[in-house]
């Protein structure tokens, strides 16, 4: 007996069989596109994440809250962190700064600020406009001297300033009641200042010095 052919119904197979595959792949895409999408935003909300690069921070200038430029070559400070308004912590560390601009004084909420391992010889006065900072890592640098308006900077908790060319500190440095700890070894003080210094600062907190040397006289 010879067998019958239905093409339209072995047509038709294929045709189903080829709408139900793209059907399949473009429900695919939309669920990944939409749970990329998602990702995108968690990250870009979530303040835990660091940005590590200028050029992503600026795309999501209001939504910037860490901020990690280390070891990225730079001579200069980047005037568009200042754009950063939402800015709790930036690490310019392991660079070629020269100077920080008085704009500082704009990124009033930040908390954690490291410019160790740099070529900073002083700081400007705006500094001490930073009154969330918690902790200042100054470390490396050639600083010279401190701004009195150091002492505006009530919550600091973690003030480094190992290895640098001070001579003195400031007595405005008596005004850091909550300071923890302040981290002055590599610095040639002579016995007299490391008195002062201690007397000056609040006893709750940790001073770390090297032996005294009247070296520089």
């Amino acid at each position: 007996m010879q067998q019958k052919y239905f093409p339209d119904v072995s047509l038709g197979l294929i045709i189903a069989s080829k709408v139900r595959f793209t059907s399949i792949f473009i429900l695919t895409f939309l669920i990944f596109t939409h749970t990329h999408a998602e990702e995108e935003g968690l990250i870009n909300n979530d303040t835990s994440y660091v940005y590590r690069s200028l050029n992503e921070a600026i795309a999501f200038p209001e939504k910037v809250f860490k901020l990690n430029l280390s070891k990225a070559k730079l001579d200069s400070f980047p005037l568009e962190i200042f754009l950063f308004k939402n800015l709790i912590e930036l690490n310019l560390s392991r660079n070629f700064l020269e100077e920080v601009p008085p704009e500082i004084g704009q990124l009033v909420n930040l908390k954690k600020l490291n410019l160790a391992n740099n070529k900073l010889v002083h700081l400007p006065p705006e500094i001490g406009q930073l009154k969330e900072l918690i902790f200042l890592g100054l470390n490396r640098n050639v600083l010279e001297d401190l701004p009195p308006t150091i002492g505006h900077l009530k919550k600091l908790e973690i003030f480094e300033l190992w290895d640098n060319e001070l001579n003195d500190i400031p007595d405005e440095i008596s005004e850091l009641q909550n300071l923890k700890l302040l981290e002055l070894r590599g610095i040639l003080f002579t016995e007299m200042e490391q008195k002062r210094i201690d007397s000056l600062v609040v006893k709750s907190a940790k001073i770390f010095m090297s032996p005294s040397c009247n070296c520089k006289n």
